[in-house]
């Protein structure tokens, strides 16, 4: 969860670590940290705290050196402080290290150092590889490296330098994520493409046991066991800059939710045949007879694509009659699921990396299963091991609260549910062109509502002085409001819950009181008279309710404080409409609270560790 950051060439490596460390921080900014080699030293610099909080220290005395590595970090082990951030180094200052992920077994490695006169500065697992290179430097780094990594047990994306060999920087990758940024005269590591977008689009995946050696000629990499030389294609990414960039909005998360209608356009462009009306899927090229063998579906994910899954199983199972779970990723990895060859299990990650998410996909292929991986990072260790992938077109996503991501998943278990079930003969043709039209009209019908959303905005700031916010739904409309109480919980710090309106009367309506914010969901038709019955259930009590709807249930003013009115739309898609009013709630709330929206205290975006 934590960023790396790392660069070696002819040119000053501060700026060029710091303002990649900027485009890092979501992964995490509980301190941050620079080490450049100068030749002749390796010299560090690290703060507790933010980039700006380095950036003061590094203008009064300023790192020169052409090789170096940067870290941003979410903290595991040891509280944020100047000691514990990165990069570490061993008692000599002869190596630096940045490190992403966790040293499983770091306590034995560390009683034993501490038996052999090592003195630690901080509480991070990570400490101890700088301190074991010391210690088993024999000459040689790559073996040395080797070494070292023999005795680790658990996740780990690397960043070296060394004083003995200044000019090469070292990176190992095992169950984190880094790239490789090629260069012309220079080259980089990092741990997420956008770092390095600035000064190449040409990037190498490594994958997992590998080592990379970098020097300003030129990139090798090696196998981990064996020092063997691997060969790699390099993958020419194809995002334009301003992706990446706020382009004018003040947030990357407002901009993103602006996104949506181009993300989902591109998510359904060749997916959908407008002359035949039917859902193409060539990465999938299911057959009628595989999609028959199937017995049981599982959606294994974890936070928001988690309810995602929750959308996805009401949609697979409406169309193609196959009996559906969504799992807890974390729970899922650490029980005996019933799996077997006529399982299909569908992995969903905006990372790609998350890495509870990654062990369920690769239990479930040991057992047998078909898995799909659904996600937004090509390359990504779920797109290379999935036995299929479903990437969702989102660009990248910067902000910790996920929108875009959210939508375009939800928009693949969509298509997904209407191909299993064109290739299973399940769906009539009429009804297959009923949804496809309308789903069709969905980016549009988003943008419609994204032109309207003052009262959005008064509707937040009249709640930002709440105790406690409750999200009520029925069917899909319960798994939207699942994310929208995530979403305002996430950004806003004010407790939030998510409740199926039907189970109120069974313990929930002793939590509300007179004034309670309460946000309503009734968009599903089947049971629109249901929710406007719980709807009164909650005022009666006292609570303040908006109504979020669709046009057409005018009568539902009657019965609420606010409305909110989404386009109309096939009942089976108005997760997609009505989400974004609860994102932009979430939002404009955080916002008028003074929080920093895009990172939200003590979350990373990338959860790459469990």
């Amino acid at each position: 969860m934590c960023g790396i950051i790392g660069y070696i060439g002819d040119k000053q490596t501060q700026e060029i670590l710091t303002t990649g460390l900027g485009k890092l921080e979501y992964r995490g900014y509980d301190s941050v940290g620079i080490a450049i080699n100068d030749g002749e030293a390796i010299n560090v610099t690290k703060a507790e705290g933010r980039l700006e909080n380095l950036a003061s220290k590094l203008s009064d005395k300023p790192l020169n050196g052409t090789v170096g590595i940067g870290h941003t970090r979410w903290a595991t082990h040891g509280r944020p402080s100047d000691e514990n951030s990165h990069p570490h180094t061993d008692e000599t200052t002869d190596f630096a290290v940045v490190h992403n992920g966790i040293i499983e077994n770091y306590q034995d490695i560390k009683q034993e150092l501490i038996e052999n006169g090592v003195t630690f500065q901080s509480q991070t697992d990570s400490e101890v590889v700088a301190h074991l290179l010391s210690r088993l430097y024999d000459g040689d780094m790559i073996s040395t490296i080797q070494k070292v990594i023999d005795k680790l047990e658990g996740a780990y994306a690397l960043g070296i330098v060394s004083k003995y060999e200044p000019n090469k920087l070292f990176a190992v990758r095992q169950a984190s994520p880094l790239i490789v940024g090629v260069g012309e005269g220079e080259n980089f590591i990092s741990s997420d493409i956008p770092a390095v977008l600035e000064h190449t689009r040409d990037v190498i995946i490594l994958e997992d046991s590998e080592i990379a050696v970098l020097s300003k000629e030129g990139v090798s990499l090696l196998d981990m066991e064996t020092a063997n030389p691997i060969e790699r294609d390099v993958f020419k990414v194809d995002w334009d800059m301003e992706q990446a960039e706020k382009n004018g909005y003040d947030h990357f998360m407002l901009k993103e939710i602006f996104e949506q209608p181009t993300a989902l356009q591109n998510t359904m462009t060749g997916r959908i045949d407008q002359d035949s009306q039917m859902v193409e899927f060539p990465e999938l090229d299911w057959s009628e007879a595989k999609v028959n063998e199937w017995n049981k579906i599982y959606i294994v994910a974890c936070g928001t694509a988690y309810h995602a899954g929750l959308i996805g199983k009401h949609v697979l199972e409406e169309l193609t009659r196959i009996p559906v779970a969504v799992e807890v990723a974390s729970e899922f990895r650490y029980r005996r699921p019933i799996i077997d060859e006529q399982t299909l299990v569908i992995t969903v990650s905006q990372s790609g990396e998350t890495a509870d998410t990654l062990a369920a996909l690769r239990q479930s292929q040991k057992m047998g299963a078909e898995v799909v991986g659904i996600t937004n990072v090509v390359g990504s260790s779920i797109a290379r091991e999935a036995d299929n992938v479903i990437l969702t077109m989102a660009g990248p996503e910067i902000a910790v609260a996920s929108t875009k991501a959210y939508t375009t998943q939800v928009l693949s278990l969509y298509l997904m549910g209407v191909y299993a079930a064109q290739k299973k003969g399940q769906i009539t043709e009429e009804y297959r062109k009923e949804l496809l039209e309308s789903l069709l009209k969905t980016p549009g019908q988003i943008e419609e509502s994204l032109e309207h959303i003052k009262g959005i905005r008064w509707y937040a700031e009249s709640i930002k002085d709440a105790q406690s916010v409750f999200f009520l739904g029925r069917g899909l409309d319960h798994a939207v409001a699942l994310e929208g109480s995530l979403k305002l919980k996430e950004i806003s710090y004010i407790h939030s819950e998510a409740y199926a309106a039907g189970e109120l009367k069974h313990g929930t309506l002793a939590l509300i009181e007179e004034g309670t914010p309460v946000i309503a969901l009734a968009t599903q038709n089947e049971v629109y008279d249901k929710m406007i019955a719980n709807i009164e259930e909650v005022r009666a009590r006292g609570a303040k309710v908006m109504g979020v709807t669709t046009e057409g249930n005018m009568d539902i003013y009657h019965y609420v404080d606010e409305t909110c009115y989404i386009p109309a739309t096939n009942n089976l898609f108005a997760p997609l409409l009505s989400v974004v009013p609860l994102q932009l709630i979430s939002y404009y709330t955080s916002l008028a609270l003074g929080n920093d929206v895009d990172k939200p205290r003590n979350l990373a975006k990338s959860v790459t560790v469990e």
